[in-house]
């Protein structure tokens, strides 16, 4: 059968337009389709304007900190609208480029919704296209919590066009978005309540990494309401109240105009027309094979709609894997051991490998803890307190480095060089036989003689 095109991708996020560009390098055709902006939520509503956010987050304590090395103090004030336009015309510019490499590749990009008749058939806006495989990239969305007034909650999708900064915002959720935006409008000047459901923060993550965060979250002003329930929001000529069970007692918060819901995301695939194709899901997520391959035998599926890690470039090498098995016939698998990832919270943190609790689970007492806390040399002159945590975990039988963690300055910078060491497989003696880059924080890792008891 002749079909309108080799590939056709849904979903023109990082993992679908990186599939759908690399497929055409093998001289596929290729389509793609998209409803929204170019690019998906990374670079539209995720890690790129939030990161900017961050930077801006961090200038006013740069100023602070400038003044025990001299210089005089800077009296400086936020303009909201400048950031937020400044942190959208540079997503602007980024979908301008997302376009002209898809031209450059010529893929064709359909600016509608996606939806399959059958397995080799999908509709898109008021047209039918057919295609011999098709890969569903759509991503994923912030799941909203079925609680009374939830509709007067905004997600991290909207915090991005607030014309105004809230004076008061009240964050629901300890998740590594939640945190992130928390620290974010802390940093600006605005007053964060965040609401958590257990005793920390950034559940799944290694317990010391998430005793440091928090500490230094509730350091630098931010008020955390552990072990608590969301009861209701309710919505004021003033702004929003939401009530907060605490144990036995209730708790009502104010704020001015917002209130963020960051409890999680759930896979985007809402009027796919899945049941039409014979894709399985579970728990509400595609499940896909190790060649990202669905039960439907010419549909794939990366990135966050399925079950696999919820990280942009892990969505970007698993499309490249599956363009390079199915149409450049190299066939390799996305491998998601040791895969680095970050938390932009202040003090950031990044982590690679196994947690202390996993890594106990797999090696029992063989694992050997690593660990160091202690005040960065910039921070004497500014007389602040912050601290940097940094922590190797070593099997005790191979003397193999199983797991890295770091919270403090440029911690991601940092682990991105230790993932590499960990990929590679090295051993704790080797981290010891490497001369450290002195006088630097990062030096520390290769500094660590002896594990805690």
């Amino acid at each position: 059968m002749t079909y309108d095109f080799d590939l056709f991708v849904i979903g023109a996020g990082s993992g679908g337009i990186a599939t759908a560009r690399r497929a055409a390098e093998y001289g596929a055709r290729v389509g793609i389709a998209e409803n929204d902006r170019l690019g998906g939520t990374c670079v539209n509503r995720g890690c790129v304007p939030k990161k900017l956010m961050v930077y801006a987050s961090h200038f006013p304590n740069i100023f602070e900190e400038a003044r025990g090395y001299g210089w005089s103090e800077v009296k400086s004030a936020l303009n909201w609208e400048a950031m937020i336009t400044a942190v959208n015309k540079e997503v602007d510019r980024l979908n301008e480029i997302y376009q002209r490499m898809l031209d450059n590749s010529k893929v064709e990009v359909f600016r509608s919704h996606a939806r399959f008749i059958d397995p080799h058939t999908i509709e898109v806006g008021d047209k039918k296209v057919t295609a011999d495989k098709v890969l569903i990239a759509v991503g994923g969305k912030p799941f909203l919590p079925n609680i009374l007034g939830i509709e007067h909650a905004i997600t991290s999708n909207e915090m991005f066009h607030l014309k105004e900064q809230p004076k008061r915002i009240v964050i629901i959720g300890g998740g590594y978005i939640g945190c992130e935006f928390a620290c974010i409008m802390n940093g600006l000047g605005t007053e964060v309540t965040q609401v958590i459901r257990g005793d920390k923060i950034l559940r799944g993550f290694d317990d010391d990494l998430r005793t440091e965060i928090q500490a230094g979250m509730a350091h630098h002003g931010i008020r955390l309401l552990n072990n608590s329930k969301l009861i209701a929001i309710e919505k004021y000529p003033e702004g929003v109240t939401v009530s907060v069970g605490t144990g036995d007692t209730a708790e009502t918060v104010i704020a001015d105009v917002v209130s963020l819901a960051a409890v999680g995301r759930k896979p985007n695939i809402q009027n796919l027309g899945l049941e039409n194709t014979g894709v399985q899901l579970h728990d509400g997520a595609i499940v896909v094979d190790k060649y990202s391959q669905t039960a439907a035998a010419n549909i794939y599926a990366v990135g966050d709609c399925t079950d696999t890690i919820q990280l942009t470039p892990v969505a970007i090498n698993e499309g490249r894997a599956f363009a390079d098995t199915v149409f450049g016939g190299k066939s390799r698998v996305m491998s998601y051991e040791n895969v680095p990832s970050a938390i932009f919270t202040t003090p950031e943190a990044a982590t690679v490998g196994l947690t202390e609790a996993e890594a106990r689970e797999q090696y029992g007492e063989a694992v050997k803890v690593f660990y160091t806390r202690f005040r960065p040399m910039y921070y004497t002159l500014a007389g602040k307190e912050e601290k940097t945590m940094m922590k190797l975990l070593v099997d005790g039988n191979t003397d193999k480095v199983i797991g890295a963690h770091m919270v403090g300055d440029h911690a991601s910078e940092i682990i991105q060089g230790i993932a590499i060491a960990l990929k590679a497989g090295a051993t704790k003696a080797d981290f010891d036989s490497t001369v450290g880059i002195h006088p630097t924080a990062a030096e520390e890792f290769v500094t660590l003689r002896f594990p805690r008891s």
